[in-house]
């Protein structure tokens, strides 16, 4: 059907499609993939809307428009109610290990210091979405963090550099950072 292998955690859904009802796409998801959750996402902001979308099966409704920030809360909660949260990833060589804190390259072991390690988990969490070095720094440093956002550059060098993750890390001009997994 849609997806060719069943490789998605989460769908994200526009009711407002132009070919389709959302909400019949929704029931033909999961009919088909049952065990992925759907947030929608959509202009459709009546009550009505959002009582056929929560009782056809998604899991959240959000209206736009929205803060990207809302929705990738949003996203982590859905996740951790499936249980869809990793604890070990790899990309080629690099194994790093989110529940006891390790990360190794061609099976030894990289010292990370915390704030590299807090870096990349955050980086290995929203893998594939482009963050802010402003995000970044919100998140491993903490809003009481009131030094130069450049700081997030000089940490993500040192993870390329130690990790070999020079073509994953990517850098987003005059924005940030996403590693592509």
């Amino acid at each position: 059907m849609l997806l060719e292998q069943k490789r998605a955690d989460l769908i994200l859904l526009d009711i407002g499609l132009p070919d389709m009802d959302g909400f019949s796409l929704m029931r033909r998801l999961s009919e088909d993939y049952g065990d992925i959750p759907v947030i929608c996402v959509t202009a459709r902001d009546e009550v009505t809307d959002r009582v056929k979308g929560l009782v056809g099966g998604a899991e959240d409704y959000i209206v736009k428009p929205f803060a990207m920030e809302e929705l990738l809360a949003r996203v982590q909660v859905v996740l951790r109610r499936f249980h869809k949260e990793q604890n070990i990833y790899v990309i080629r060589d690099v194994e790093v290990n989110l529940a006891a804190g390790t990360a190794a390259r061609d099976g030894r072991a990289v010292e990370l210091t915390n704030r590299e390690f807090e870096l990349l988990k955050i980086l290995l969490i929203n893998k594939n979405i482009a963050l802010s070095r402003e995000r970044l720094l919100d998140l491993a440093w903490g809003m009481d963090y009131y030094g130069d956002d450049r700081t997030v550059d000089v940490h993500i060098r040192r993870l390329r550099q130690k990790l070999g993750l020079e073509k994953d890390i990517k850098t987003i001009f005059k924005y940030g950072y996403r590693l592509e997994i």
